[in-house]
């Protein structure tokens, strides 16, 4: 049953072919009486005719609403011409007037409103009840006109639903688009941001090698041993800076203007401390825990926490509400950093994270996610059960080649 309801849905033609056979056959039988004289004025054959073409209407309305108004008014013209009265069969103007109101074009539905309220008056003219008065005479024609004016109004209702519903859906997918386009914005500004900062680890690291290097080349002859350590400082950092240049190259920069000035490091994992006083003296209480055993990290993995932690206690400080407390867990595992960033805020939906980033240059969540998967990170953030915000992050020590 449901594969035959889902096909009358795509085929609504076979619908209404079906219901021009019935109204044919409905005319048919109630055109002879037993002794197979017609029971109206005129020939058999003409009304006959005159049925099988209204039910080509019904059949075709959808298909051609415009071309079947024409057709049912023609054929209309003909009952009158040759003295066939209304049947069963001329049901199909009531059905095309719908048609037509609801899919057809303006000039068809306005004729079809017209042809309306002449048809009933017209049929009155062309076969009058005979035993009626006047007055009678008039109530029947506005019997006959309402059902064709309920008709056009209800078509008309539903192209105006349906133009309603259209204009709803366009502008659900504009929306949709400008979303779309303002989170590709958001990504690649983030990606920017994250690759100048990528760029100024990337020189440190070779500022630091140069500066061994020409260490190592001054005391290669007098301290050896200096020369030696020297060398191996260069290897670390080098090896480290290609770790980040390969993180770099993953980046697009294009449109990016050139930066002038010094290369500063950025901030890492021992300075998340000094972000956790920051926030105490305005009045956020923040609990700060390290577990596990620090360790050198990659510079790259380093940033990346700290932006982390650093966005996760503005938005607390932002959007927590009155009284908000938030927490910070850095554990050093095996092979990778874990972050947990959780708070306790009862204030704004923490959908705002999607709206800023620390410095009001990024857009939250947004740029966590670009931070953590440039670092081949996983990320995990939502509401808590008993209110607040959670972010749980694992950065891994190793770089992925």
């Amino acid at each position: 049953m449901q594969r035959l309801y889902d096909f009358l849905r795509r085929h609504p033609t076979w619908v209404d072919t079906f219901w021009a056979v019935v109204l044919f056959g409905m005319s048919g039988v109630s055109e002879v009486s037993f002794d197979g004289s017609p029971h109206h004025h005129g020939s058999l054959p003409a009304g006959l005719a005159v049925s099988a073409v209204l039910s080509v209407v019904v059949a075709l309305r959808r298909r051609f609403p415009e071309p079947m108004l024409l057709v049912a008014l023609v054929t209309g013209l003909a009952q009158l011409v040759l003295d066939v009265e209304t049947t069963v069969a001329d049901f199909a103007m009531l059905v095309i007037t719908y048609t037509v109101a609801a899919v057809g074009a303006r000039w068809a539905s306005r004729l079809a409103l017209a042809v309306s309220f002449c048809a009933a008056a017209a049929a009155q003219i062309r076969w009058p009840q005979e035993q009626a008065s006047f007055a009678g005479q008039v109530a029947i024609v506005v019997f006959q006109t309402v059902p064709f004016a309920l008709a056009w109004v209800l078509g008309d209702s539903m192209r105006t639903r349906r133009a309603y519903f259209a204009q709803l859906e366009e502008r659900a997918a504009r929306l949709e688009k400008e979303r779309e386009a303002q989170a590709k914005v958001a990504v690649a500004a983030e990606r920017a941001r994250i690759a100048r900062e990528l760029h100024d680890v990337v020189a440190h690291n070779v500022s630091v090698m140069v500066v061994q290097a020409d260490g190592a080349n001054y005391v290669m002859d007098t301290a050896p041993d200096q020369a030696k350590k020297a060398l191996e400082t260069i290897s670390s950092t080098g090896r480290q800076a290609l770790a980040e240049m390969r993180r770099l190259l993953g980046v697009l920069r294009t449109g990016e203007h050139q930066e002038t000035g010094e290369y500063v490091p950025q901030p890492d994992v021992e300075q998340i401390d000094d972000l956790v006083e920051q926030c105490r003296s305005s009045g956020l209480p923040v609990d700060f825990k390290v577990e596990g055993t620090p360790r050198p990290l990659p510079s790259g993995v380093e940033l990346t926490a700290y932006r982390i932690v650093q966005e996760a206690l503005t938005n607390t400080r932002k959007h927590g509400g009155p009284g908000a407390g938030a927490s910070v867990r850095l554990v050093y595992f095996d092979d990778g950093l874990g972050l947990l960033v959780e708070d306790d805020g009862k204030g704004a939906p923490h959908e705002l994270y999607e709206e800023g980033g620390a410095d009001g240059r990024g857009h939250g969540l947004i740029g966590m996610r670009e931070r953590v998967g440039m670092v081949g990170g996983t990320l995990d953030a939502g509401p808590r059960p008993g209110g607040g915000f959670r972010i749980s992050a694992l950065l891994p020590l190793k770089p992925a080649h």
